[in-house]
């Protein structure tokens, strides 16, 4: 298991949140940006919310060399983008979490709609962007932004991790549960990503309709 984890897309509200939630539960973070000024400011946020973590903020490039674990945490517009400009950084071993959805945001249109992807998925077209040797797998979709940013709001709800290798599912499955409240289930390999990532227009119609923040929990497992 790493010991820190780099977010790529820390700067966002999805990134932001995870990265005080592992903060406080005393894994190091090294938040990316491509702009490392935009990055030490992100990690000045973080450090102010969690006095006693360690944080900091570099380029995505050298943020993305880091740590063992890579979370990719940006919008789907800048996926490829980004994958291509930390390419030379991710090594053999490395663990990326893809968090990517393909909203319709992208190209101007509703985060209730999804774009299609020729590979299928957003995380499928991730896995032909890594290098060899790096394992992808897919999760967070589900969990809200805003629940994981204030940190006085419990968590009660299932992350699903999509993968096509046992042992990185394993790796990332232990990460997602340091953060108190989030349970992660394996469901299935990779290609489940494009159901998976479906569920995020999904829930953000459910929060549009009841003004709430939903969350999935499975029964049964």
């Amino acid at each position: 298991m790493a010991q820190g984890v780099t977010i790529i897309g820390a700067t966002g509200d999805l990134g932001y949140g995870l990265a005080v939630r592992w903060a406080q539960a005393g894994i190091a973070v090294t938040i990316g940006s491509r702009d490392a000024a935009r990055a030490a400011e992100a990690a000045g946020r973080v450090a102010e919310a969690v006095p006693a973590g360690t944080v900091q903020g570099l380029a995505n490039e050298e943020a993305a060399a880091t740590a063992d674990v890579v979370v990719m945490s940006v919008p789907f517009g800048g996926q490829a983008p980004t994958y291509k400009s930390i390419a030379d950084s991710l090594k053999p071993g490395q663990l990326v979490i893809d968090a990517t959805v393909p909203l319709a945001t992208a190209t101007g249109g509703k985060a209730t709609r999804l774009l299609g992807v020729p590979q299928g998925s957003a995380a499928q077209q991730a896995a032909e962007l890594v290098p060899e040797g790096v394992d992808l797998v897919s999760a967070l979709h589900t969990v809200s932004a805003s629940k994981l940013t204030e940190l006085g709001t419990p968590l009660d709800e299932h992350v699903l991790v999509c993968g096509d290798r046992k042992d990185p599912k394993a790796a990332a499955i232990e990460l997602i549960e340091r953060i108190d409240g989030l349970r992660a289930i394996d469901v299935g390999r990779l290609e489940i990503s494009r159901i998976t990532e479906s569920m995020t227009a999904l829930l953000i119609s459910v929060n549009i309709k009841h003004k709430t923040h939903a969350g999935v929990r499975l029964t049964g497992v």
